[in-house]
């Protein structure tokens, strides 16, 4: 019975289709509806700091509530908060304090879903008979594809319909999710953990803590992560700038670490179960991350750049549905969603240090040092599967461990 896997990804494929065309069309319509930079990047605040907070302390909620309940509640929230930003405009008049609170509590109430979709994902793809490897592998690849096509088709509709007409649509994205979950999707086993807030939330961190193996999988995510924010908002801009001369490589190469990585995905979907887990996730974390940053620090022509990253992007294809099969075998259905959340929220948590950093680092040493710099720190975090003992667990049958 595959049929509620494939609702689960469909709706994810529109809740991250809308997530994707919010993110373009916010920006825009307070550009549009201001003309202050300074105010946009407010917004942009308004949009990321909640994504963290949330993360952080709702993956308990969504226990308690079960999975299926979480995310048709966040969905059904979200469309209806992203809804009220147009119709308000187009009728009485939003100001920009009420436009904030509005963003805040947008990305508050839809991070949740996220985190209850990932959750139900295991006891789905039971039920549809896929292999985890495989489930995890779809599911990744159908967030890339939704954020790799949302993007665009949102360029394209802010062109089409205006900023105001495509929040409409980012409302009704989530309004569907809510529908396809709520009707196409069986309540399964999972959620509905006893006992108060507090205690659930201590018993995840407790349960992450004592975990040997995914805090060092979170840790090597966070620093990635990091250095991944400024190479993508920084210094792939600032390599198109100084060495290519030519804006349209920033895009260039940020699609081609998108379409390598949904290529690696499927890949991996495919083969992945014929793998060897600890040695194929180290050597994909290598292969992401030092190549495509190492070839920019060489200088490297515009064409070569381009393969490289392509292939650091395909070689990334193999992280997140690795990283989905430790968790699912090692985190206990009741205690899912918080532990995803925490280890979501220190994901997210360094991205904005990312930037910064980068932009900081080459103001003083410049581009070409702060590249090797980060080439480094890419190499470096990319060590312990290859020498830490708790990482052999990976090629290990499911071995959840009591929380405390």
């Amino acid at each position: 019975m595959r049929r509620p896997f494939i609702i689960l990804l469909s709706a994810n494929a529109l809740s991250v289709t809308g997530s994707m065309l919010s993110l373009m069309a916010v920006p825009w319509f307070v550009l549009d509806t201001t003309g202050s930079a300074a105010l946009t990047g407010l917004a942009a605040f308004a949009t990321t700091f909640p994504i963290v907070l949330s993360a952080a302390f709702a993956g308990t909620l969504v226990d308690k509530l079960g999975f299926r309940g979480a995310s048709v509640l966040s969905d059904l929230t979200s469309g209806l908060v992203v809804l009220a930003v147009p119709v308000l405009f187009s009728t009485t008049g939003l100001s920009y304090p009420a436009l904030l609170a509005l963003l805040f509590l947008r990305w508050l109430v839809a991070t949740p879903g996220e985190t209850a979709r990932k959750a139900l994902l295991p006891e789905l793809s039971a039920l549809g008979e896929v292999r985890i490897d495989r489930a995890t592998a779809s599911y990744d690849g159908v967030h890339r594809g939704a954020a790799m096509v949302g993007a665009p088709l949102a360029g394209v509709m802010i062109a089409w319909l205006g900023a105001n007409a495509l929040l409409y649509v980012d409302g009704v994205t989530f309004l569907l999710s809510a529908l396809l979950i709520g009707c196409g999707v069986p309540r399964v086993s999972g959620g509905g953990a006893p006992g108060g807030y507090l205690r659930g939330l201590r018993d995840g961190l407790a349960f992450l803590w004592s975990d040997r193996l995914q805090v060092s999988a979170t840790t090597m995510v966070v620093v990635v992560n990091l250095l991944d924010t400024g190479v993508t908002q920084v210094l792939l801009a600032l390599y198109a700038r100084d060495v290519t001369d030519d804006p349209r490589a920033f895009g260039l190469l940020a699609g081609a670490v998108g379409a390598g990585a949904l290529a690696g995905t499927i890949v991996y979907g495919a083969a992945g179960a014929r793998l060897p887990r600890r040695l194929t996730f180290g050597l994909s974390f290598v292969l992401a991350g030092v190549p495509r940053v190492l070839v920019l620090a060489l200088g490297a022509p515009l064409p070569v750049a381009l393969g490289v990253t392509a292939l650091s992007g395909f070689a990334a294809g193999a992280i997140n549905p690795i990283l989905g099969v430790m968790q699912y075998d090692r985190i206990p259905a009741h205690l899912r969603a918080r532990v995803l959340g925490t280890m979501n929220a220190a994901a997210y948590a360094g991205m904005p240090v990312g930037g910064l950093l980068a932009g900081s680092l080459t103001e003083v040493a410049g581009l070409t040092a702060t590249l090797y710099a980060f080439t480094c720190v890419y190499l470096l975090a990319s060590v312990p599967p290859f020498v830490g003992r708790a990482w052999r667990e990976l090629d290990l049958a499911a071995a959840p461990r009591p929380p405390g």
